[in-house]
């Protein structure tokens, strides 16, 4: 099924988005820092081409899964707004991949920059 959409509109809606979670999403706020301060240093300690691809797409895997995160919860909150055990699970469940990705993220950072910082 073809969208109704332009392009130009499909694009549109994505930044809309993606302003729509900078201003009120703090944790993707926090995110989109730590992912700038990984590679400025990436920059400032020379790392390889190969770190470069894992810093990217842990950065990259970390926005997305908060993005995929938030749209859960709104979804969930129409869809549920009386308290339920299910909606419950659906939201955790959603900010468990967060917080996996973001662990992800930190061995990365560690592995990548401490045996730098150490020298």
């Amino acid at each position: 099924m073809e969208s109704k959409h332009s392009l130009i509109k499909s694009f549109e809606f994505a930044f809309n988005g993606l302003k729509i979670m900078v201003v009120k999403g703090r944790n993707f706020r926090i995110q989109i820092l730590l992912g700038i301060l990984s590679i400025i240093l990436g920059i400032v300690y020379k790392i390889s081409n190969l770190e470069w691809l894992g810093l990217i797409l842990i950065i990259a895997s970390v926005l997305i899964l908060e993005l995929i995160n938030t749209a859960i919860e709104e979804v969930v909150n129409i869809v549920s707004p009386e308290i339920r055990e299910e909606a419950k699970i659906a939201k955790d469940v959603s900010a468990a991949g967060v917080l996996i990705a973001s662990i992800a993220a930190i061995f990365i950072g560690i592995f990548i920059f401490i045996p730098r910082i150490i020298r």
